[in-house]
């Protein structure tokens, strides 16, 4: 395995005894060095030696009376967000534990730190994997992805890749496809990642440039199963068998999780009888079937039973996953 997103600072984590990633000084001050928080040539006085005191002795408490003391009104705003995540992070005795409680209660951290956090939870899960399919499927738990459906076939890119390259340029037909769903699938067969390609990711792990195949029963559809295998297990200590499907049987539907926003409210919709509009249910791409080895994981009166997961882009074209929802909606007799 190649040192898979080696940006993410996942090698400046210490793992526990249970595996899990404890916060260390260096992670913190990769935080220090972003570019919300790094010194810049109009930086005053105040603001250097708080930075440079923080580079030394990254858990240190800083006063609300140093904060209001920098002459820069943005500079103040960043160091209080940065200081409260911080906080948050240290009171927590894993990233895991605290990435699991920022679910529980409501806690004011930016979403883009919400998004790395998840980023360097599946860095750790993916530890020793080979496949490249695997690693672009968990994409999806923290980057939003531009989908494109055509013929039957539904295909993923990075939304924000895509954004940046919209009139073709650097990725050519790709950012034609996914933008405007205009050109035909075979222009970017060569960005699909399949079975046969699938090494060609860790090459370009970072550029998140490469496409993801999420048809149904497809190798990417099937990659994305074992993703959610790691990450249900990782948390909740309890293994399953992820597979994909095509529709959701009545007689077996007694309790299913929307993994985005989109598909939780079209399928609470139909569960309570509801009607939905032919065109918007077009907007599902992925149905799943959650099988527990140990029914007596689940609470009694689901034990046994089938838990049903489902994906959906929005009106626009976006797929925005939500992970955390594995963790909060799931009918476990435990939690973590």
């Amino acid at each position: 395995m190649a040192d898979l997103w080696k940006d993410c600072g996942f090698g400046l984590l210490e793992r526990g005894a249970d595996q899990r990633l404890v916060v260390t000084d260096d992670y913190l001050r990769a935080y220090y060095m972003r570019p919300e928080l790094a010194p810049v040539p109009e930086s005053c006085a105040r603001e250097r030696a708080l930075h440079q005191s923080l580079l030394d002795e990254p858990r240190r408490e800083i006063t609300a009376r140093e904060i209001a003391a920098l002459a820069d009104a943005d500079a103040r705003e960043n160091y209080r967000v940065i200081l409260r995540f911080r906080d948050q992070l240290l009171a927590a005795p894993t990233l895991e534990a605290f990435y699991f409680d920022l679910f529980r209660r409501d806690v004011a951290v930016p979403p883009l730190f919400i998004h790395h956090t998840a980023q360097v939870i599946l860095r750790g899960l993916l530890d020793g994997t080979e496949d490249g399919l695997e690693a672009r499927a968990a994409e999806l738990f923290f980057r939003s992805q531009r989908v494109s459906v055509k013929d039957g076939a539904i295909m993923l890119a990075d939304a924000e890749t895509v954004e940046m390259h919209a009139s073709g340029g650097a990725l050519g037909s790709l950012g034609r496809l996914l933008a405007g769903a205009q050109a035909p699938l075979k222009t970017v067969e060569l960005d699909v990642l399949d079975d046969k390609n699938s090494a060609e990711y860790w090459k370009r792990d970072e550029r998140f440039d490469t496409v993801l195949d999420l048809s149904y029963a497809r190798s990417g559809s099937q990659a994305l199963c074992r993703v959610l295998e790691r990450w249900i297990a990782h948390f909740h200590g309890v293994r399953t068998s992820v597979r994909p499907i095509r529709e959701i049987p009545d007689e077996e539907w007694t309790w299913h999780v929307g993994l985005d926003a989109e598909a939780t409210a079209m399928l609470n919709g139909i569960y309570n009888g509801g009607e939905i509009e032919e065109e918007r249910m077009r907007r599902i791409i992925g149905l799943y079937r959650v099988d527990f080895s140990d029914p007596s994981a689940l609470r009694p009166e689901v034990a046994g039973a089938p838990v049903f997961l489902g994906l959906a882009m929005t009106a626009d074209g976006v797929l925005r996953m939500k992970p955390q929802n594995l963790l909060m909606n799931l009918p476990l007799a435990r939690r973590m």
